[in-house]
């Protein structure tokens, strides 16, 4: 059963607008951190995981050398809820703990 409802429209644009790098693809949202080193993108991703379990929302992660990208989408929801922007939330907090740096707008 569903928690949480799917966004609008403009309830994710709004979402959206307050993670910077983050963008909407289709009925998920996706982004990827270019880290200093690839010890640093492995503990993004180790960050990343247990903050997924804590929420029983787990993203899809892809590494590639100093690259991650996740993408996230409520499965049991059919789209994009508020558990994914909650996510997205701790995932970029690591990031930038890890030395990320938010890209200018």
């Amino acid at each position: 059963m569903v928690d949480t409802p799917r966004l609008s429209d403009a309830e994710a644009g709004t979402a959206l607008a307050g993670l910077p790098g983050w963008q909407r693809d289709g009925e998920a949202i996706t982004t990827t951190y270019a880290m200093d080193t690839f010890p640093a993108a492995v503990e993004l991703v180790r960050r990343a995981a247990t903050s997924a379990e804590a929420a029983n929302h787990h993203p899809d992660i892809d590494v590639r050398h100093r690259r991650v990208t996740f993408r996230l989408t409520t499965h049991d929801a059919g789209g994009l809820t508020q558990r994914d922007v909650n996510l997205a939330r701790r995932i970029q907090g690591h990031a930038i703990a890890l030395g990320w740096v938010v890209p200018p707008p």
